[in-house]
């Protein structure tokens, strides 16, 4: 089983920005997105901080975030890199396999990317994932580049503080509409 530790909290200020938008949109009546919790087992607890400081985890999550947007039913994880890409592994097989069942059922899987090393948000489509973690495991590539993430899906941090990522998603939709047409 994984421990939780102090390295559990890493890309918390990326989700706390999603958190607020997912807030903001609920609020317009855009979307309806909630953050999935971590099943977890604290194990050892600072009872004058009131904190857990070591606990495990009960089972394997799928993604992060799960909604509803207008009408299309939306999944993604939230991944942060202060690299120069982003590293396969830290997205799972578990969450794979999620993600492509939640698209066959007629849904919208996804990661949002903060590249920090750019100052830069992404929406990633899980086609584009799916493709340099099957490269991956047969011994390509371990981390999906910059260059990966289509500028169409750029994200943009917006000065009320919230990423809007709905309009990449809208975008991820059009060209899938206009590529199943043709």
């Amino acid at each position: 089983m994984g421990y939780w530790n102090t390295r559990g909290l890493r890309g918390n200020a990326f989700e706390e920005i999603i958190n607020f938008t997912n807030e903001r949109y609920r609020n317009m009546g855009l979307a309806i997105v909630q953050k999935i919790p971590t099943p977890i087992t604290p194990v050892e607890l600072d009872a004058k901080r009131k904190v857990i400081t070591l606990a495990y985890f009960d089972k394997q999550s799928t993604v992060d975030y799960v909604g509803v947007a207008q009408g299309k039913a939306i999944c993604f994880d939230a991944k942060e890199s202060a690299q120069k890409s982003l590293p396969i592994q830290n997205i799972h097989s578990h969450q794979i396999d999620f993600m492509k069942d939640f698209n066959s059922q007629g849904g919208v899987a996804f990661l949002l990317v903060h590249m920090s090393a750019y100052s830069k948000y992404y929406f990633l489509p899980l086609e584009t994932l799916e493709k340099y973690w099957k490269d991956a495991l047969k011994g390509g590539r371990k981390s999906i580049p910059i260059e990966a993430f289509d500028c169409k899906y750029e994200i943009r941090l917006m000065n009320t503080g919230i990423v809007d990522y709905l309009e990449a998603v809208n975008t991820y939709l059009i060209n899938n509409k206009s590529n199943k047409n043709t």
